[in-house]
């Protein structure tokens, strides 16, 4: 052993014979006890010898020395003495179970991939999105479930607007700014305040197919004095190329009186830190929305009712939702050839548990050619109570399904300066 053998050039290890010769010669210590063969058995046996003690100086000391060993009397060797050099644990033994427990330690630690981050940068503990760009982004991944596709293999508009919504949520929730409801801030909830959406802006590039994982970027910043922009990027993890640019404005309501409210200063401290200062990523479509009636609009769907499934926690309909109502009254042959490329909503007032609704749509252009052969199709839309009320404005823009888009692909935006 490597242990021994370099401490026993500092302690040298007196051989059996050594020992047995300086005892015989009388040499040896004052012994406590004599190791003597038993002539029956030639077993050793130790036998206690007294002695008295050394003076020093008329001061008695006593020294204790370790049994004398010797031999039997046929001339057998008897064992090494116990000495603390063969006492010591064996230290190769020890050596190899620490390093054992070191390369295993390392190969968990390796299998957790783990990547040093900055403290600015902060993780869910479920893994499913992050933080980055100095808090003010959030990215979460995606990956494109059997259910959420239809009959041509890819993800529907509704599945697009369910990833926008979640990341949202996911956003506020991580910021910390999450207190009741969807995406209440604590000063927002003393007040009874929540966030509804105006207005919402689609451009789908491409729509991911069944399997493929796309990752959702978002980030707010202000609009104006009482609103706010939300704004998302999606792109393919594997390419990179960018799916879907989307953007929104937001106002506050009051959840009691259902009136929209101006942002108190309390509120506005709390979400400010948290606005990214940069561009829209889809450029503001100013177009007066038209409104449809009986008489202008081409299809009319009656009848539509919300289920108890599509209500939020805030107790209205969920945005999402619209969008399928509004499809409700597409023509087929448009469903069934083309797909949306682009989609414009202006939400007028919320829609309760008990409403039943009526959905309008009017195309756009020539009405007398063929919808399946035709190139692109825009649509006007109307989502309006049985009263008239009107809940929801919108305008889609169709292409053939066999058409790839050659829209100019987005990017993050910089961190604010």
């Amino acid at each position: 052993m490597v242990a021994t053998t370099a401490a026993s050039a500092f302690f040298p290890v007196p051989s059996p014979d050594s020992v047995a010769k300086a005892t015989k010669s009388g040499n040896g210590p004052a012994n406590l006890g004599m190791l003597k063969s038993n002539s029956g058995s030639g077993a050793l046996q130790v036998t206690a010898n007294a002695q008295a003690p050394r003076k020093i100086n008329g001061s008695s000391v006593g020294l204790a020395t370790a049994p004398e060993i010797v031999k039997d009397e046929g001339n057998r060797p008897s064992t090494a003495p116990r000495t603390f050099i063969n006492q010591l644990p064996d230290w190769s033994m020890l050596l190899a179970a620490i390093t054992t427990v070191f390369l295993a330690a390392e190969k968990q630690w390796m299998m957790l991939d783990w990547k040093p981050r900055r403290p600015d940068v902060f993780v869910d503990p479920f893994g499913l999105g992050r933080i980055v760009q100095d808090g003010l982004v959030y990215t979460q991944n995606f990956s494109i479930r059997s259910y959420e596709i239809g009959a041509d293999r890819t993800a529907s508009i509704d599945t697009l607007m369910n990833h926008l919504q979640e990341t949202a949520l996911n956003h506020v929730k991580s910021a910390g700014l999450l207190d009741d409801g969807f995406g209440s801030t604590p000063e927002m909830y003393k007040r009874n305040l929540i966030w509804v959406v105006a207005k919402m802006q689609v451009l789908v590039n491409r729509y991911p197919a069944w399997g493929d994982v796309v990752q959702v970027d978002t980030w707010v910043c202000g609009s104006g004095k009482n609103g706010m922009r939300r704004d998302w990027l999606v792109r393919d993890c594997k390419t990179g190329e960018t799916l879907t640019r989307a953007s929104s404005l937001w106002v506050m309501m009051n959840k009691k009186t259902r009136k929209l409210s101006k942002i108190p200063e309390e509120v506005r401290e709390e979400i400010e830190p948290y606005f990214l200062n940069s561009t829209p990523v889809v450029e503001e479509d100013d177009r007066r929305l038209p409104k449809l009636d009986d008489n202008t609009a081409d299809f009319i769907r009656t009848g539509l009712t919300p289920r108890w499934n599509d209500l939020d926690v805030n107790q209205h309909v969920n945005n999402v939702k619209y969008i399928g109502w509004i499809l409700e009254s597409a023509p087929p042959e448009i469903l069934e050839s083309h797909e949306i490329s682009a989609l414009t909503l202006e939400y007028r007032r919320e829609c309760g548990r008990d409403s039943v609704l009526q959905s309008l749509t009017a195309i756009s252009g020539n009405q007398d050619s063929d919808l399946k052969s035709c190139g692109e199709v825009e649509c006007q839309h109307l989502l309006r109570l049985e009263n008239g009320a009107e809940i929801v404005r919108g305008r889609t823009e169709w292409r053939p399904k066999y058409l790839s888009s050659c829209g100019i692909a987005g990017e993050m935006p910089a961190e604010s300066a």
